[in-house]
């Protein structure tokens, strides 16, 4: 499995905005096991996103789908920047299939 957790900024204001955003386009992504976007309690233009595919290709190919690329389009002028992205290996927990670790 491939992973990523990353912290996006907001414009001043634009968070839930931004939130909604996202939201609306992470459905039938294939190959996405978990996409989580969570709020920051100690900033609030900040979001969290973790996400876990099944393999880096399917992230990748999954920047390509025309409703992520219209998601992108949409939020692109509220994004104030990303400020951390980390790539993981999952190996498993709940909801996710159990891998060995390599």
């Amino acid at each position: 499995m491939y992973g990523l957790i990353g912290k996006m900024r907001a414009m001043r204001g634009q968070r839930d905005a931004m939130m909604d955003i996202l939201l609306a386009s992470t459905g039938g992504m294939p190959g996405c096991l978990n996409y989580i976007i969570a709020t920051d309690p100690a900033d609030a233009d900040a979001i969290w996103v973790t996400e876990v595919w099944t393999d880096a290709e399917s992230h990748k190919a999954s920047l390509q789908l025309p409703e992520v690329q219209a998601a992108i389009a949409k939020a692109r002028p509220i994004i104030a920047g990303f400020e951390f992205q980390v790539e993981t290996h999952p190996v498993g927990g709940f909801g996710l299939p159990a891998v060995k670790a390599g």
